[in-house]
């Protein structure tokens, strides 16, 4: 008798065809480039916390932040168009 699991998984294969499975040295790649991304990542975070501490004005503050956001966002939207490219090299 399969478990719930494994008839979902069925199903799910059924209706999106097979999952794709990925080799060592591609899980290595995309660990790699997580590990990467999330050190750049802390760097611009750090780098904006020092900013935001010697800011004097709100709006200072809020342009400081919104800049933090969208460094954050272009830093992972790198790192996944990377890691995407990996998935879709299987």
């Amino acid at each position: 008798m399969k478990s719930a699991y494994e008839l979902a998984m069925e199903r799910l294969e059924r209706d999106t065809g097979p999952s794709k499975k990925l080799t060592d040295e591609q899980k290595a790649q995309i660990a790699e480039i997580d590990n990467a991304y999330e050190a750049r990542i802390a760097e611009q975070r750090l780098q904006y916390e020092s900013k935001l501490s010697s800011a004097t004005s709100m709006e200072e503050i809020e342009s400081l932040r919104a800049e933090m956001a969208d460094a954050i966002a272009s830093l992972e939207a790198e790192r996944d168009a990377k890691k995407d490219a990996i998935w879709n090299a299987s």
